[in-house]
């Protein structure tokens, strides 16, 4: 509502502009009557008004929509509890991913009786197209012993299989060895695609934080890099669920490369508004229904199925 509102807004000011200007050139014109001055300053009078109107409207739903958001975030810790509890659950942070989700995010898990084994912060260059044979041969040469690739050949699907392999485990199946997980965390940090730090335990379930929609001549590559690395990570262990800001679920956003895919949004859950109190607790909720079993496609943006799990559509 927002912002429909700023766009009329935006709209009304300029008319009002244009007929200030016009207003001008009428007044330093000679032989005019002024019935038509009359009739210019009357139009001018109203659209100020609207402006004045549009302005309050704006600001009103701004301050109900910051209202909101105080609310749920609030009440967030409460709706979650016991929700994750006893859950492993390994945090990826992708190229425009803000500290402040992450932040909620980790601080909710916990809330929610999980815990958080440890964060793997990706660069630009996992998702830049000309670092992809780079990232092709490096997902090949450092996969864990025991770990398989996906059969495809795409960058997002063999780094999200290695990714996979070296952070998930499944019930009833070994774990890679330390020292294995360290080496490719490592290597993939030498090379330039994540940051250095230390490698976390197995997890159970992957949350893959990111921003809005990607930019650039290269950004439908750069989402679907993005939204294939998180489906083979939901693929590697108990779950996964990919959450963006407003944009995500855009024609160049990750969340919306997934949604497009039938079988993809069948089975990774995902999160389209992660800047606001609703949908960091979606995030969570997602992740106890990925541990259930199910997936679904929250959020405002578009293909959202409803606002969090078990919330009515609409």
């Amino acid at each position: 509502m927002v912002l429909v509102i700023s766009l009329r807004y935006h709209v009304v000011s300029l008319t009002a502009v244009f007929l200030a200007l016009a207003l001008g050139a009428v007044l330093g014109a000679s032989g005019l009557s002024d019935r038509l001055l009359i009739a210019v300053s009357g139009e001018r009078d109203s659209l100020s008004q609207q402006v004045e109107r549009l302005t309050a409207q704006r600001d009103a739903a701004a301050a109900e929509q910051r209202s909101a958001d105080a609310f749920a975030a609030g009440v967030g810790p409460s709706v979650v509890a016991g929700r994750l509890n006893g859950a492993r659950i390994v945090l990826l942070s992708a190229a425009g991913a803000q500290s402040v989700d992450r932040d909620v995010v980790i601080g909710l898990i916990k809330a929610a009786g999980g815990a958080v084994t440890g964060e793997v912060v990706l660069t630009d260059a996992v998702t830049d197209p000309a670092r992809a044979d780079q990232l092709r041969e490096l997902t090949s040469r450092l996969l864990p012993t025991g770990a398989q690739l996906p059969a495809a050949s795409d960058p997002g699907s063999l780094a999200g299989g290695l990714l996979g392999g070296a952070l998930l485990a499944r019930p009833n199946t070994p774990e890679v060895p330390p020292a294995q997980v360290a080496a490719a965390l490592a290597g993939l940090a030498e090379a330039g695609f994540v940051r250095p730090g230390a490698p976390p335990p197995p997890a159970q379930l992957a949350v893959i934080l990111s921003g809005g929609s990607m930019t650039g001549v290269d950004a439908a590559d750069q989402a679907a890099v993005l939204a294939r690395m998180a489906v083979e990570l939901d693929r590697a262990g108990g779950g996964a669920v990919l959450a963006g800001r407003t944009g995500s679920a855009d024609a160049a956003g990750g969340v919306a490369v997934v949604r497009a895919d039938g079988a993809a949004a069948a089975a990774l859950s995902t999160v389209d508004d992660l800047q606001t109190a609703a949908g960091r607790i979606a995030t969570v909720l997602a992740l106890r229904e990925q541990a259930d079993g199910r997936a679904g496609k929250y959020g405002s943006g578009l293909g959202a199925q409803s606002s969090a799990p078990g919330v009515a559509a609409g």
